[in-house]
C-alpha cells in the first residue's frame, strides 16, 4: 500500500531539518508559479533563525542576477550545512565584511526533502499561511469577441 501525501513523517524543526526545508523551498521557487510567497518563507524562516542563534550571516557577495544590470550584493547566511543569500540591509552593509564574487565551486549538498514537507515544516515554523487565491486575481473571467456586420463601423 503507497502512503498518502499527507502521511509523510513530520519533521522536528531542527536546524539540519530547518535548513534543508529552506534549501528545497528555495529550488522550487526559482519555477514556481507563485514564487513570491516560497521567498517570503525563505526569508523569514532565515530571519527567524538568525534571531535563534541556530544560523549566521557571514558577510555580503556579488549578487549573481543583479537588478536593472547594476551591481548589487546579497548577505550570505550559513545554516546549519547550507548557505543561501537574503537582500541585504543598510545595517549589513556596515556591519558585514564584503567578500567579494560569488564562489561557484561552494554547493549546497543535496536533499530528498518533499516540497510539500518542507512548506510544513516552515510554515509550522514561522506561522506563515499560504494563501491560495493567487490564481483569481490574475485570471479575468472569459468574455465572447464582438464582430462587426460587414461595413460596419467600429467607431
Amino acid at each position: 500500500m503507497k502512503p498518502e501525501r499527507n502521511d509523510l513523517p513530520h519533521l522536528h524543526p531542527t536546524v539540519e531539518n530547518l535548513s534543508q526545508a529552506i534549501f528545497t523551498v528555495n529550488r522550487h521557487a526559482k519555477t514556481a508559479p507563485n514564487p513570491k510567497f516560497l521567498y517570503k518563507l525563505k526569508q523569514d524562516s532565515l530571519q527567524k533563525l538568525i534571531k535563534e542563534g541556530k544560523a549566521k550571516k557571514v558577510g555580503l557577495h556579488f549578487s549573481g542576477n543583479p537588478k536593472y544590470s547594476q551591481q548589487q550584493s546579497d548577505v550570505l547566511v550559513e545554516c546549519g550545512n547550507y548557505s543561501f543569500h537574503l537582500p541585504p540591509t543598510k545595517v549589513d552593509f556596515q556591519q558585514l565584511p564584503h567578500l567579494g564574487k560569488l564562489n561557484e565551486s561552494v554547493r549546497n549538498p543535496r536533499t530528498t526533502l518533499p516540497l510539500n514537507q518542507a512548506k510544513r515544516l516552515l510554515m509550522s515554523y514561522t506561522g506563515l499561511e499560504e494563501h491560495t487565491d493567487y490564481h483569481k486575481q490574475s485570471k479575468r473571467p472569459y468574455e465572447k469577441p464582438v464582430f462587426k456586420k460587414l461595413g460596419e463601423s467600429y467607431f
